[in-house]
């Protein structure tokens, strides 16, 4: 029946809507397109809206949200019916019974402004509002004002009163970046509206009508005269008496801001990089633009992968983390004392747990900040002999019948014009395999590598996450670490996993993404694949204990039944880097400056070797 009633009166009042076109001069240009609009089917959208996103670490405490803007959404049933009232009451008192609009009350406020000769805006249900907040512009003139009606009544026709006002109360603005009333409650007092005193729930009542001047911030009396007002409403609607209003207005009202939580910034910044990974992967993205043949194809596949991101965040996801808050602040708190006085210094570290294969601790650089140049992911470096268990050793183990006490010839070595010399120019004869990695002879891993061929190294290390390797890192200094763009620190200690048995896994920091109830969205699947033999592993972890007890790694103080490393120094002593494992973690330490210097200087100090047993020791 009020569907009816609506559509005899939007009919009965075309003739006035088209009176209020002849009355305003500056409308008639529009009029043609405005009357294709409101004559065309009205399309009701989702808002665009964002919901933030929570991160919860391995024990399921949250210790990060990522939002713009502060929403905390409720049912209706789950809304206090005082804090429903307060805004029926003070904005729409017939809201459950009109259709959308009040058209007596729209009459009364064009009459008002007509006389004034000021545009405003008057008249407007609780339905109109949220119209405008969801599908329409603020401006004030007629022809927007005409189209809220319209958008009003298939809104009321499309959905139930109570989800209107569902959506009303979750969607308004509450000023300082917060919307919706259980928003403005956790935003404001720290808790969820249900558990909101009368007084408070009034007091946040009062924000919307003008979310500048009512600003509780910036002024509060401002804000506590309207909360009275607003009760004294609910007295007049006998909703409240007189007594029950007057200890409402005595109750002192503290606020207690919600502080936003940014903790382990290193970490969380590395997860919503790698939540983009997990969308690109499971969603095809990733696939799609390798095999894009056209830079206007691949434009146009990464315009909808940041558009589906986008989409995605403003839902309000839950991301669950292997993230161990405890190890990630001690490890933190040790290195940034270890760069203590070392003036610009940096240092990125990653550990990774072996029995799961999940990264449980990131150090992105000292005095790292939100979305600062996070070292552990984006710090692409040459990671020098670091690199060589991976492209040499293993695959020279695997290609050949080779043991650790299998001489090697040490001597000088040269393809075409290049030839790496050893540390310090040694010149050295045969020596073992033990010996050349033990203390990391450049001319003992250029034969090896030399004897099984580029293609073949390389393709021992296409399971792995290296990024940024490229066709033009296939020549020989790739043998020593020599790369276009190199390695992250994160990419390092992910393959060393592989030295753990043999099987490579790659390690996340994410378990689960899920949606707003609870429901698992995605989570990565299981990827494991062998990439080195028994024998293999078993020869590099000996290789690399021998490191720690004899070699370049002397100086790594661990407790742990098992220890190997391999070390890396660049040119000109430009990068320091330290890999390794133990019998419970993998790690990759890099230390250097952010615009690359000669650090020879800090070569007695072995400094990454102080971070390595730090992080591996706790």
């Amino acid at each position: 029946m009020r569907k009816v009633v609506g559509s005899l009166i939007i009919i009965c009042s075309l003739p006035l809507l088209f009176f209020l076109f002849e009355k305003i001069s500056t409308e008639l240009q529009t009029a043609k397109a405005f009357e294709k609009q409101f004559t065309a089917n009205v399309q009701l959208d989702d808002p665009n809206v964002m919901v933030p996103t929570i991160l919860r670490d391995r024990h399921q405490k949250v210790f990060s949200e990522e939002y713009t803007e502060w929403r905390k959404p409720l049912q209706l049933a789950d809304i206090p019916k005082f804090a429903q009232q307060l805004f029926i009451y003070s904005e729409d008192e017939d809201f459950y019974q009109h259709i959308g609009f009040d058209l007596s009350a729209i009459v009364r406020a064009f009459m008002a402004n007509n006389a004034s000769g000021v545009s405003s805006q008057g008249g407007s249900t609780i339905t109109q509002q949220l119209v405008r907040m969801r599908y329409l512009s603020t401006e004030k003139t007629y022809e927007r004002k005409m189209l809220e009606i319209f958008y009003s009544y298939e809104l009321e026709r499309k959905t139930t009163k109570d989800e209107i006002l569902n959506m009303y109360l979750n969607e308004m603005y509450f000023s300082n970046g917060t919307y919706g009333i259980n928003g403005a409650a956790t935003y404001y007092f720290n808790k969820p509206v249900f558990q909101l005193s009368k007084a408070q729930m009034a007091f946040i009542a009062a924000i919307p009508n003008n979310p500048s001047l009512y600003d509780p911030l910036r002024h509060f009396k401002y804000t506590k005269k309207r909360q009275e007002r607003l009760i004294d409403k609910l007295v007049e609607k006998n909703v409240l008496s007189k007594s029950e209003a007057d200890k409402i207005k005595k109750e002192k009202i503290i606020i207690k801001l919600k502080k936003k939580k940014q903790l382990y910034p290193a970490y969380s910044t590395y997860v919503m990089n790698e939540f983009r990974s997990l969308i690109a992967t499971k969603e095809g993205y990733q696939s799609r633009l390798r095999s894009a043949k056209t830079a206007k194809q691949k434009k146009a596949i990464q315009a909808k992968f940041a558009k589906r991101i986008n989409q995605l965040l403003r839902q309000g996801l839950t991301i669950e983390t292997a993230l161990s808050p405890t190890k990630q602040a001690a490890d933190k708190a040790n290195i940034d004392q270890i760069l203590t006085n070392r003036g610009k210094l940096q240092a990125s570290a990653v550990v990774i747990d072996n029995s799961k294969r999940e990264i449980i601790s990131i150090y992105a650089g000292k005095g790292y900040q939100k979305y600062d140049y996070n070292r552990a992911f984006q710090g692409y470096r040459q990671p020098g002999s670091a690199f060589k268990p991976l492209i040499d050793y293993a695959p020279y183990f695997e290609e050949t019948n080779a043991t650790p006490q299998t001489y090697v010839s040490g001597a000088p070595f040269c393809k075409g014009n290049y030839c790496p010399e050893n540390y310090k120019g040694q010149i050295i004869g045969n020596v073992t395999i033990q010996q050349g990695f033990r203390n990391s002879y450049n001319t003992v891993a250029m034969r090896l590598f030399d004897h099984i061929g580029i293609n073949k190294a390389f393709s021992y290390l296409k399971p792995f996450q290296f990024d940024a390797l490229t066709k033009q890192d296939r020549t020989y200094s790739a043998a020593i670490g020599g790369l276009t763009h190199g390695v992250t620190t994160a990419e390092l200690a992910d393959a060393y996993t592989s030295f753990i048995d043999g099987d490579y896994s790659p390690a996340h920091t994410i378990r689960s993404v899920k949606d707003s109830h609870g429901n698992v969205l995605y989570k990565w699947g299981k990827q494991s694949r062998q990439v080195w033999s028994t024998s293999t592993v078993s020869q590099i972890r000996f290789l690399m204990s021998d490191v720690v007890q004899h070699g370049t790694g002397v100086g790594i103080h661990i407790n742990a039944p098992y220890v190997g490393a391999k070390t890396g120094t660049t040119n000109d002593y430009r990068d320091y880097w330290l890999a390794g494992l133990t019998n419970r973690y993998t790690a990759a330490v890099w230390i250097g400056f952010d615009r690359p210097q000669n650090m020879e200087s800090l070569e007695d100090a072995k400094i990454h070797h102080r971070i390595f047993s730090s992080i591996m020791n706790n």
